[in-house]
């Protein structure tokens, strides 16, 4: 089994990066095979609301992470999205990233159970976290938690490691999420209704 943790962040290496080290150390003594994958720091696009990815069953952009970013998730058993908040929210670019993975893809990343961490200096972390956890719960994703929000405190990844509850935080949902993969593993899936769309005002 593997999970797979972006790191939303356009440092490769700093506070976020820190925080999903300490998750995939855990998973890793859990037997759970995982890839910290950087979204990088290139401009990205937003959705335009074009519609292609109906047909193509992929963002019809290709000039950044995406659709390499949907190929990824679709080869993983679990999705951890780690991001730095900014104006308490994650950040834009991850966003943007997620907006067109999510809609042009979701439909196929059912039952993948899904987990968000953020890193903030100070404040924000909660708004953010309940931001990123809205691409699951839309998503017939089971969602993990831990025994708090999934979040640390500190400026630079040093100061994220002082931070020993965040960081035994990151540990339990490692264990969690590791624990829900091997309990759902080989099970039947629950039975599907088609979906059904309806606009307010017909």
């Amino acid at each position: 089994m593997k999970v797979l943790l972006i790191n939303g962040s356009p440092h490769k290496e700093g506070c976020t990066f820190t925080a999903l080290s300490e998750i995939k150390d855990q998973l890793e003594k859990e037997g759970i095979d995982s890839e910290i994958f950087w979204i990088g720091n290139k401009p990205v696009r937003g959705c335009i609301a074009c519609g292609k990815c109906g047909e193509l069953e992929k963002c019809a952009f290709d000039d950044d992470v995406a659709n390499e970013i949907i190929d990824k998730i679709l080869e993983s058993d679990g999705l951890i999205i780690g991001s730095p908040v900014y104006y308490a929210g994650p950040n834009g670019a991850l966003c943007a990233i997620l907006d067109r993975v999510f809609y042009s893809a979701s439909s196929k990343f059912s039952f993948k159970p899904g987990a968000s961490v953020v890193s903030c200096r100070r404040g924000g972390s909660t708004a953010s976290f309940d931001r990123l956890n809205k691409y699951f719960t839309i998503s017939n994703m089971p969602l993990v938690a831990s025994k708090y929000w999934n979040m640390v405190h500190g400026n630079s990844p040093e100061e994220v490691k002082q931070d020993l509850e965040g960081l035994h935080t990151m540990r339990t949902l490692a264990r969690n999420m590791a624990w829900l993969l091997k309990s759902i593993e080989g099970k039947d899936l629950p039975e599907q209704e088609e979906k059904v769309f309806t606009n307010f005002i017909r």
